[in-house]
């Protein structure tokens, strides 16, 4: 099968595709045909021996998939032929792969495969940022920074799917803010002097920060009354600093959501949160936007485009 090998770690430049044998299945996990595989920081991150699925070279990374089964263990409800969406710690980047049943997942059949590859990683961590941390309640105003990234579309239309009352997003440009508004947002402000746009038209509830920075803390001053600001790990972002006064003014919350290492922590509880999201994944309210589809072979490029914030939307590999 080919495949993309990192095979030093110093980032995307040292990713080469080849062949390789095709993985064996150990007990409890499937094996699946990979028609597309999502292009995450989890993967990015691989390239370089950082976060928590680091691995030794040489190795394939992504892990993220969307497939066929080609075999299932038994008990599993997974059978031959089945479409799936599958979450690893690698492997994803190559014509065959092998994941945990528990972590393999039916495609709701709205779905391409495409679009399939770019749900696991970043809507989860949307739901993850927004509901589990974020605590959002029904009617609330959402402000999402880097709402062009996948992560950042992901976390917009989570917002509104699970009761987001307005959600504005704040993005570099133009034509970034009109991919916004067709996921969902209800309204977009520049990423450059958001605070002014966002106070313009009144405070938000809860701000969901990929990005970091030192403009977190004027994300900080675009909360109201007990508002919440929940910082993103794993997004690509930058570290935060503030006062800690800064959260006495107006009673304000921050928390984190690794969502990564959350799960990592107890792995089932990826299934939780996938029975969760599927649902609105299957009625169309969570519409993956997929960037742009590369082949194979263009996995260095696309590593490359999500490390230096390129991607708008979602960077999938066609297999």
């Amino acid at each position: 099968m080919r495949a993309a090998v990192v095979e030093e770690l110093r980032g995307p430049g040292a990713v080469r595709v080849r062949d390789l044998p095709e993985p064996s299945a150990g007990p409890g996990e499937v094996t699946i045909r990979v028609h597309a595989a999502g292009v995450s920081h989890l993967a990015l991150g691989q390239t370089r021996g950082e976060g928590p699925a680091r691995r030794e070279p040489p190795f394939v990374p992504g892990a993220e998939v969307a497939g066929t089964v080609l075999a299932a263990p038994p008990g599993s409800e997974l059978a031959p032929g089945d479409r799936v969406v599958a979450l690893g710690l690698g492997g994803g980047f190559a014509g065959v792969a092998v994941a945990r049943a528990a972590h393999t997942f039916a495609l709701p059949d709205g779905l391409t495969f495409e679009q399939g590859a770019a749900v696991l990683v970043d809507y989860l961590t949307a739901y993850h940022a927004v509901v589990r941390r974020g605590g959002l309640a029904p009617g609330e105003a959402v402000l999402v920074r880097g709402a062009e990234s996948g992560v950042g579309l992901a976390t917009a239309q989570v917002a509104k799917a699970f009761g987001a009352g307005r959600v504005v997003a704040a993005v570099p440009g133009e034509p970034e803010g009109k991919v916004a508004l067709g996921a969902g947002a209800d309204a977009v402000v520049p990423a450059e002097g958001f605070r002014d746009a966002v106070r313009a038209v009144g405070p938000v509830d809860l701000v969901v920060d990929p990005v970091g920075g030192d403009a977190f803390v004027d994300a900080l001053r675009c909360l109201a009354v007990e508002g919440r600001a929940v910082a993103v790990a794993a997004a690509g972002g930058t570290r935060a600093e503030f006062r800690v006064n800064r959260l006495l003014l107006n009673n304000i919350d921050v928390v984190a959501a690794d969502w990564t290492s959350w799960a990592l922590a107890a792995p089932d509880r990826i299934a939780g949160v996938w029975s969760e999201v599927a649902p609105h994944l299957a009625s169309g309210a969570l519409a993956p936007v997929v960037d742009a589809v590369r082949d194979l072979d263009g996995t260095a490029s696309a590593l490359a485009a999500l490390d230096e914030g390129r991607a708008r939307g979602k960077l999938v590999l066609r297999l």
